[in-house]
């Protein structure tokens, strides 16, 4: 088994950063929903502006706020404005790599989806991997380093 990218809520905003509350990260749950984020799951958050990295788990907000709020400890490592990327993985046997399409949802400034994207590993006749993001469309795309 293999501990594997399975969703992944990139470039997302924090909106809030909330010291005196239990840890956790509170997201909208339409952006969880959107990337298969499930509440109370361990996610692993990469700070794009400082470069912290941590690990916590999800709770969910109100539906539509659009809310990116880092809690207790958290709220330490991340403050409102900062980019970051949260990322849920699961443990997958290697041989189902190929049927694992991981949702990859990108973010403007405001938190309003931009773009709802996905991983996808194929093999080759000759057995080795091949690795693409595809679109809503399952077109593969070119993508700068904004992934």
């Amino acid at each position: 088994m293999r501990k594997i990218v399975a969703g992944k809520l990139h470039g997302i905003h924090v909106t809030e950063a909330n010291l005196n509350y239990h840890g956790s990260i509170t997201l909208d749950p339409e952006h969880c929903e959107a990337a298969g984020i499930l509440p109370l799951e361990f996610v692993e958050i990469w700070n794009k502006n400082s470069g912290a990295r941590i690990s916590t788990y999800v709770i969910l907000g109100e539906r539509g706020s659009r809310c990116c709020v880092l809690n207790g400890a958290a709220a330490r490592t991340c403050q409102p404005g900062d980019q970051i990327i949260v990322c849920n993985s699961i443990y997958l046997d290697e041989t189902k790599i190929t049927s694992l399409k991981p949702r990859i949802v990108t973010f403007d400034q405001d938190n309003h989806i931009r773009d709802r994207l996905s991983y996808s590993v194929d093999l080759d006749p000759h057995g080795r991997y091949s690795f693409s993001i595809l679109d809503e469309a399952n077109t593969a795309l070119v993508i700068p380093a904004l992934i």
